[in-house]
């Protein structure tokens, strides 16, 4: 539904300067300064005047001037929102208090991991100060103790910042929790921490989770297959914890990931659902506010089913308001009331806007809106069954298009059998759906339930088995796609503009979408060059392991103690490995040798182009040189026991580097010894990773 006129979507009108706003607050960090709110009160004041003073001042001879102050004032609106809900800036936030215990209550479901349990927790108090502000836990797991939402924990203040990522290109953990409004960190051992007591937060919030907990029970006695068990946890119940790895990455290469993260698809099912088994009500008089208002109550029945996701809340805020606008008989613009809902969500919290999943599921159901129709337009098929097709297939494209970028920019890759994989999914989903549900109600039923739930579970193995399938097709995904900001943001907008000139042909929106494709182009193009015509060497920081990383062109050379299929490689090596645009990469451990044309490793020598390092560690404890070497770098690891003297004795060197493998004890007597001796050192371990580039 394209609007022919800005005064069919006021909200899209008004949502633009909040947004970018908060954006601004958040990129360059407004803080608590003072300027945005003389700003907004000197503007709000200016406003207000040419309203009172409308005639008498003539404003009516600038129409302009209105809207212009409305979007500045919006504008500083969203900047003055993210400050207000950054904890930090209260003097009554627990970082600010010096105490010696803190007692917090846990705010989200604890997930236990292996050994540990995590979760957040929000502190109310500091010692016996009241505080706020949000704290991350992990707490070592005993058999005796189970944590809950609502708990409350007496707990050391031995709490440290969030660590900021090491090592090229990896994922900002430090943003990600930042934007959850959580900056600071603790680990706990038993016997550190006390349950004071239970069940203190929300008792809505609290029971919707325990009833999804016994739900998942429900699935897992009833369902064999571990992956089924899980996948039917996450697609109806939006519970995450217990999915496989190969399970996530076949839905991820195959374009489905969507399908395992309940939220706007999810809810507009049941909501198709809900309103095919209330249809009757239409035909009285008042029924269709009854229906509107069942709706919504089993609309929000389901978000209490799933814990209360906020991608679920998301949806159903946004189809509540569309159920009320259908309700009232009124002609709403789909797009003006998803809008809305964004509004609504940014104001109770401006960070959902950094949420990625906020994000992509507003973009996907904007795409349908505004790309499907004219994309289903492209073809008029007279069968119904074909329409019907060429209809999913046109929503299919109009998503996978419009969230394209976002999801490049983030996830680094393309699915390239989306179309076939989508097209597939539609009705096990479904019907995985509407089966878990009635699994769910019927589950007492001896013979009914067990029959749900064997179709529950032999559609999910028929859907797993068929996308993994898929995944492992030649050219399944296109991978190593690497945007920046810049460019992602205009690949939108040259997506949006070039489907408006579809739409309405207007030959400046040709002008404007090719333009911008030309600066994404020129734009990858020359990175692309410079990446091909650099060299580098790059220091990984990874606590106890060591890796070095030797990039000349598209090819590589790692040095490691890890394989590709290590959890930290996957996270500290494999994105620079792919942001470097490297296709061919030799991976050796520190013991082998090899020589190819640019790069040779003979015993601990490492020549590199012009660049020789040496690698130390404890096989050259006891090695005398017959006479001084000469090198560029000492990279030291493995705990060698060895003083800076000796070392200034027998090798002559620029620059020392010590990584992750090192001792803390060890790392501290070096970097003492380098300190007085005036050597340049370099510590990789709890710090940034050291790239050496030469072109």
């Amino acid at each position: 539904m394209i609007a022919k006129h800005k005064g069919e979507v006021p909200f899209i009108v008004y949502l633009l300067p909040f947004i970018t706003g908060i954006l601004y607050s958040i990129t360059f960090h407004a803080g608590s300064s003072l300027l945005p709110l003389v700003l907004f009160g000197l503007l709000l004041a200016l406003f207000v005047g040419f309203n009172l003073f409308y005639k008498k001042l003539e404003v009516y001879k600038f129409s302009w001037i209105g809207g212009l102050f409305l979007h500045l004032l919006l504008f500083f609106a969203g900047i003055l929102i993210v400050q207000q809900h950054d904890d930090r800036i209260y003097a009554n936030y627990f970082v600010n208090k010096k105490a010696g215990h803190l007692i917090g209550v846990i705010d989200n479901e604890p997930i236990l991991k292996g050994k540990y349990w995590h979760f957040s927790a929000s502190i109310i108090q500091a010692d016996q100060a009241p505080t706020k502000g949000k704290l991350l836990l992990t707490v070592m797991a005993d058999s005796s103790t189970a944590f809950n939402y609502g708990d409350k924990l007496l707990i050391p203040a031995n709490y440290k910042p969030i660590d900021p990522p090491f090592n090229p290109a990896v994922f900002n953990y430090k943003a990600y929790l930042a934007n959850q409004h959580i900056h600071q960190q603790s680990f706990l051992y038993t016997g550190q921490y006390k349950v004071i007591s239970r069940n203190l937060s929300n008792p809505v919030i609290a029971y919707s989770l325990q009833l999804r907990q016994r739900l998942v029970k429900l699935f897992n006695r009833n369902i064999k297959d571990a992956d089924a068990a899980a996948v039917a946890s996450t697609l109806i119940l939006g519970y995450k914890a217990e999915l496989s790895t190969d399970i996530l990455q076949a839905y991820s290469k195959t374009g489905t990931i969507h399908v395992l993260s309940v939220s706007g698809a999810h809810v507009a099912i049941v909501f198709v659902f809900i309103s095919f088994a209330l249809s009757f009500l239409s035909k009285w008089r008042r029924g269709q506010w009854i229906k509107a208002i069942l709706s919504i109550l089993l609309i929000w029945a389901y978000a209490m089913l799933t814990g209360f996701s906020p991608a679920v809340c998301r949806s159903a805020i946004m189809i509540s308001m569309v159920i009320l606008g259908r309700a009232g008989y009124r002609n709403n613009n789909t797009a003006n009331l998803l809008a809305l809902s964004a509004f609504v969500l940014l104001i109770y919290d401006p960070l959902l806007i950094a949420d990625v999943g906020f994000q992509l599921s507003y973009l996907a159901v904007l795409g349908l809106i505004i790309l499907q129709p004219v994309i289903n337009k492209w073809f008029n098929f007279k069968n119904k069954y074909a329409s019907k097709l060429w209809y999913y297939i046109s929503a299919s494209i109009a998503a996978q298009l419009i969230t394209f970028p976002l999801s490049a920019f983030y996830f680094h890759q393309f699915p390239l059998y989306f179309l076939v994989s989508n097209l597939f999914i539609i009705i096990p989903s479904e019907l995985i759906l509407f089966s878990g549900i009635l699994a769910m109600l019927f589950s007492w039923v001896p013979m009914i339930g067990k029959a749900i739930f064997w179709i529950l579970e032999y559609t999910i193995i028929l859907m797993n088995k068929v996308l993994t399938w898929i995944e492992h097709q030649p050219f399944s995904s296109i991978d190593k796609i690497w945007f920046n900001t810049l460019e992602c943001t205009l690949l939108f907008i040259f997506i949006i503009a070039l489907f408006y000139f579809l739409h309405s042909r207007k030959s400046w929106l040709l002008t404007f979408s090719l333009i911008c494709l030309l600066i994404v182009s020129t734009s990858l193009t020359v990175r692309k060059i410079n990446c091909i015509a650099t060299n580098s060497i790059t220091f990984f920081s990874i606590n106890k392991h060591y890796s070095i990383l030797f990039k000349n062109g598209n090819n590589g050379v790692l040095i490691s103690d890890m394989k590709p299929i290590d959890t930290n490689f996957k996270y500290d090596v494999q994105p620079a490995i792919d942001s470097n645009q490297i296709w061919k990469t030799k991976i050796i451990s520190i013991d082998n040798d090899i020589k190819t044309a640019v790069f040779t490793k003979h015993s601990s020598t490492i020549q590199f182009f012009n660049k020789r390092i040496i690698i130390f560690d404890r096989s050259l404890m006891n090695v005398e040189p017959s006479k001084k070497i000469y090198c560029d770098y000492i990279y030291l690891t493995g705990n060698p026991y060895i003083t800076m003297v000796n070392l200034r004795e027998y090798y002559n060197y620029k620059t020392l580097i010590i990584d992750a493998t090192n001792s803390t004890y060890i790392i501290k007597r070096l970097t003492n010894e380098s300190d007085s001796l005036g050597i340049k050192y370099i510590v990789l371990k709890r710090n940034k990773s050291y790239t050496i580039v030469s072109n």
